[in-house]
């Protein structure tokens, strides 16, 4: 499974996407996005409206996306790492410790370009900017 982050949404938004997320994006037929994702894309077009870019994500929600939920063992799981993290000196904000968490327990990839955002989290991680 492969869990993106806002930023690779986004960037599929942009009116000229970054090439090597255009053509990552070409192989997969379905990703999912945590509902932290849903959140962060709504501030953003609430922030800065753009109805291209909401009807693209309106699309990409409803036709390539599963949204998976924060459960209860998503929030502890990402409470606890964010907690270890933490003890070791290293921050991780709530949002990418409940991302981190969701791919824990669905054992899925986290598609981002914020890779060092995640390199303590314990998750496979890939960039499809590079």
């Amino acid at each position: 499974m492969l869990l993106c982050d806002t930023n690779v949404l986004s960037e599929l938004a942009r009116a000229e996407p970054n090439t090597g997320v255009l053509a990552w994006a070409d192989t997969v037929s379905a990703v999912a996005v945590s509902v932290v994702t849903i959140e962060e894309i709504a501030f953003g077009v609430a922030w800065r409206p753009n109805e291209r870019v909401q009807a693209f994500l309106d699309d990409f929600f409803d036709r390539r996306c599963r949204v998976l939920p924060v459960t209860r063992q998503i929030a502890r799981c990402g409470g606890h790492l964010r907690g270890s993290l933490r003890s070791r000196g290293i921050t991780l904000s709530q949002a990418g410790g409940l991302i981190a968490g969701t791919a824990q327990v669905h054992g899925a990839t986290v598609v981002t370009r914020n890779a060092r955002d995640f390199e303590h989290c314990q998750v496979p991680v890939l960039n499809p900017f590079t």
